[in-house]
């Protein structure tokens, strides 16, 4: 499958979803990483009204403007805008329950997530139903085991867990599987810091997202 396939309806189509408050490298390398890892098409969905979390700092259509610039120039990766358009808050279930009807019941479809957002998944809205949805890749750092697992979590994913990509980019929905990815020093906490104290987050980010930040006056103190 090349990358072409990946968005030509026939390849399996990974979510990625986060606030990107703002978007940066860190956000942009691991997502390239799976796209390349599973040979896929990487949606990056900012979320509307994060349930787990305090409200972004910049509004929905400033914080999808970054990403479009973000994402220019390159067919792996796409911005959906779901979330920011759905009232109320934002649960991955409902989400991927509208992703699956729109794919079909055959295409696989992954949703991929850090180690620390699995290890919380018994906290979430639905949890139950994401593996009847999609695959789940969980993203590690290297030397960062996800054990310890909450024992729901554990009895729930038990025989689920693979290490075979061509399980997740041929079967729909169910596989788990763990995916070491390339860790950045760089936050968007850390971003809106630097803005806030004046001073530039330059190579932590894209430069056009930079741009667009600084034209728009946003995260200022």
């Amino acid at each position: 499958m090349s990358a072409a396939s990946a968005g030509s309806g026939t390849g399996p189509v990974a979510v990625f979803g986060g606030t990107f408050d703002p978007v940066h490298f860190g956000h942009l390398r691991v997502a390239w990483e799976v796209a390349e890892r599973l040979d896929c098409e990487v949606r990056l969905m900012p979320s509307g009204r994060p349930p787990h979390r305090g409200q972004p700092g910049a509004p929905p259509a400033q914080r999808a403007a970054m990403l479009e610039l973000a994402l220019a120039g390159q067919d792996r990766l796409r911005l959906d805008r779901r979330e920011l358009e759905r009232s109320g808050a934002s649960y991955s279930v409902d989400t991927l329950g509208a992703l699956r009807e729109e794919l079909g019941p055959e295409r696989p479809l992954v949703f991929v997530l850090g180690a620390d957002a699995f290890r919380a998944l018994p906290s979430w809205h639905r949890w139950r139903e994401l593996t009847g949805l999609a695959h789940l890749l969980a993203m590690t750092r290297p030397r960062q085991r996800l054990d310890r697992l909450d024992p729901d979590l554990h009895a729930a994913m038990a025989g689920r867990w693979t290490g075979r990509t061509e399980l997740l980019q041929r079967e729909p929905a169910g596989r788990v599987m763990v995916l070491r990815v390339t860790p950045l020093a760089v936050s968007s906490s850390q971003i809106r810091a630097a803005l806030a104290a004046g001073r530039s987050p330059r190579y932590l980010l894209p430069q056009a997202v930079l741009d667009h930040i600084q034209a728009a006056g946003l995260y200022r103190a």
